[in-house]
């Protein structure tokens, strides 16, 4: 279980690392490094059932924890995941824009043109879909992040709870320790009065039946 936690730990932050070097590599390589990236991101993706198989294994004192911790994995690879998409939404977006801005920039217009307009509709209205899908995007990330905050959240109080059950499983531990004593002294007592008020009953009878 650890090995394997360890080892998708490691593959994430590598991950991680090479998101950092999209926005730096040159048209002719991104290509490779996003394949690259989404390669090792379902490798990673794999791993998770096996892992949840070996946390549903662990004893129920760790079981929990280790869940949390795997939970953990998941969504910080999910992010990674939601990051390489985006990024691959907004290279479309501008490889779209540079080559129909080239198209234009290069059709050339002569006197006996019987089309020489230039279709500037057609351009406000790419851009203004193009401007609406940014937008629809930034909207999705900014929901993707308030859900990644509230899992985050959640995540601290399953744990704040979890101490929480172990002290209150620890305090049961102690209650049952000091019952079972209280029982122990009551009974012990309880053979105490019972011896005393025989030993009262002899006595009383001894000095009735020789000072009588």
């Amino acid at each position: 279980m650890e090995t394997l936690y360890h080892q998708t730990n490691k593959q994430i932050q590598e991950v991680q690392s090479l998101m950092g070097r999209l926005e730096n590599t040159d048209r002719q390589s991104v290509h490779l490094l996003e394949n690259d990236l989404q390669a090792r991101i379902d490798q990673i993706f794999s791993h998770f059932e096996r892992l949840e198989i070996l946390a549903g294994k662990e004893p129920p004192n760790r079981r929990q924890n280790v869940k949390l911790r795997v939970d953990q994995l998941k969504y910080d690879v999910q992010h990674l995941q939601t990051a390489l998409r985006n990024f691959q939404h907004r290279r479309y977006s501008r490889e779209t824009q540079d080559r129909e801005r080239e198209e234009l920039m290069s059709r050339t217009f002569t006197t006996n043109d019987a089309d020489t307009s230039i279709p500037i509709d057609e351009t406000l209205q790419l851009n203004s879909n193009l401007n609406n899908a940014h937008r629809g995007m930034d909207d999705l990330l900014g929901s993707g992040s308030s859900i990644l905050t509230g899992l985050r959240d959640q995540r601290d109080t399953l744990k704040g709870t979890h101490k929480k059950m172990l002290d209150v499983a620890n305090m049961l531990g102690l209650s049952n320790t000091v019952m079972r004593l209280i029982e122990k002294r009551a009974t012990q007592d309880k053979f105490i009065m019972i011896g005393g008020m025989l030993l009262t009953c002899v006595v009383m009878f001894l000095v009735v039946k020789y000072l009588g």
